[in-house]
């Protein structure tokens, strides 16, 4: 368990940077606990987190906006989860820029169907700095003033190492089994 502690400590930023680009969640959780334990300094953490963050979702907008051809060979798979984003996009609005962050399995396409349609460069880039503050904010000090807690059960897990493949299936599954419902055929 140090030596994985040394890991991020050295390569941290960097990891939670690069990690940030593609949602970034468990990467602010874990560097707002080692900022709890004195190994990262959090104010860094979530000001990284959040340039990851909103970086990652503004250069999904523009590739696919100006390299629809290539995105789209990608997206054939995922026409239902296009089809899902498109409808919260008019269900809620702007509010999806926001909602994304917090949902796994959205935030990557969220942006990529928005992309799709003419909706504003701009107007995306500036939403979208915004809710990748609040996401990084809210995560990184939620998990800062937890981190206690999850310490804690970081280390039940190592004792436990046949939890985490539960927990990961089990998360796997939920976020399938809504993604499914949400996209099925009527």
């Amino acid at each position: 368990m140090e030596d994985t502690f040394n890991n991020l400590v050295t390569y941290g930023y960097i990891g939670l940077f690069i990690y940030s680009l593609g949602g970034g969640f468990v990467g602010i959780v874990a560097a707002g606990v080692l900022s709890y334990l004195g190994k990262m300094d959090l104010t860094l953490s979530i000001g990284i987190a959040f340039l990851g963050n909103a970086l990652g979702d503004v250069l999904l907008f523009w590739l696919t906006r100006y390299q629809k051809p290539m995105m789209m060979d990608t997206l054939k798979k995922h026409r239902r989860k296009l089809a899902l984003s498109h409808i919260l996009m008019k269900k809620h609005g702007d509010w999806v820029i926001f909602i994304q962050k917090f949902i796994y399995g959205l935030k990557t396409i969220i942006p990529i169907a928005i992309a799709l349609t003419k909706y504003d460069f701009k107007k995306f880039a500036l939403l979208n700095i915004f809710a990748a503050a609040l996401w990084a904010l809210a995560f990184g000090l939620a998990s800062f003033y937890f981190g206690e807690i999850l310490s804690k059960f970081a280390s039940y897990i190592n004792d436990n190492k046949w939890i985490a493949p539960v927990i990961l299936i089990l998360l796997g599954s939920l976020s399938w089994l809504y993604l499914n419902k949400a996209t099925k055929k009527s």
